[in-house]
């Protein structure tokens, strides 16, 4: 399984809910979360075959940002 972080702009429980129906329907994934605690309001992602270019694709639509971290 691949483990993958990124700082987003995901930055309140609203945010939270429009970017949820998005990544919930992605197969590739199969946990996610938002630290919104942390200052870079980190996004992590975990799934077999997900990769970095879908995320960004995914939360792009939906209006948000997301830097991979590495």
């Amino acid at each position: 399984m691949n483990t993958l972080k990124f700082k987003s702009n995901i930055n309140c429980t609203g945010c939270l809910s429009k970017v949820t129906p998005f990544l919930e329907k992605e197969e590739s994934i199969e946990k996610w979360e938002v630290d919104l605690e942390n200052p870079n309001k980190l996004l992590t992602i975990e799934g077999s075959r997900v990769s970095e270019e879908k995320v960004i694709s995914i939360l792009s639509k939906v209006g948000f940002d997301a830097q991979p971290i590495r």
